[in-house]
């Protein structure tokens, strides 16, 4: 398939953009720095700015779907304003191009009895602007009727690990294992990702996962 990757220099775009050449997918690698991209067979690296609707729209015309792993930053302060407004330019750049659409967010919108997660008084202030600007991103995508859109929140504990493709899918609450932990490698979060791609179960829904 040929797949468009927003945000392939970024922690979880490059997991995701490893995963997809190994599949033996083409993938247009999208980032600000094109340096920064791993040199990967089937992967063309293209410089864009997200936020540049007009240009990302064709820089991922003719493909099969887009995949977004924008991130501001966890250090920018304004990370929150720039992660609805860079959503909304790249959901209405899949629009112009007529493809489908799965975004990455963040695990804060998740809800435990009915509660979202970045809602309790326990979430990490540090963590807390760009989970806002993460669940504002869903909100909108959520109101979409006119694209075929997925949304993909990860565990709440996502780090580097095991690629073990042995995972548990939800919906819009975490993912707990045994142990009461909600946790997933980046690794096999690209393994779930890519196998959205190829074989879509989500399709204008949210899901998770979890081990």
């Amino acid at each position: 398939m040929k797949i468009a990757l927003i945000g392939a220099s970024g922690f979880v775009g490059k997991a995701v953009l490893k995963e997809a050449a190994t599949h033996g997918h083409e993938v247009t690698a999208i980032a600000r720095n094109t340096d920064k991209i791993e040199a990967l067979p089937g992967v063309t690296a293209v410089a864009a700015d997200a936020s540049d609707t007009g240009a990302l729209a064709k820089a991922i015309a003719g493909h099969d779907v887009v995949i977004s792993a924008y991130n501001p930053g966890w250090g920018d302060p304004e990370i929150r304003q720039k992660q609805l407004s860079v959503s909304k330019d790249i959901i209405a750049a899949a629009k112009s191009a007529g493809i489908r659409l799965i975004m990455i967010g963040g695990a804060g919108s998740l809800e435990i009895q009915g509660k979202q997660l970045v809602d309790s008084p326990e979430f990490p202030a540090e963590w807390k602007e760009g989970a806002l600007g993460a669940r504002d991103a869903l909100t909108a995508i959520r109101g979409e009727k006119d694209l075929e859109w997925t949304f993909l929140s990860p565990a709440i504990h996502l780090a580097p690990g095991e690629r073990t493709e042995k995972y548990r899918l939800g919906t819009d609450s975490p993912v707990f294992d045994e142990k009461g932990e909600s946790a997933i490698s980046v690794e096999d979060m690209a393994v779930a990702i890519v196998s959205e791609v190829e074989n879509p179960k989500h399709i204008g829904k949210r899901f998770t996962l979890g081990y």
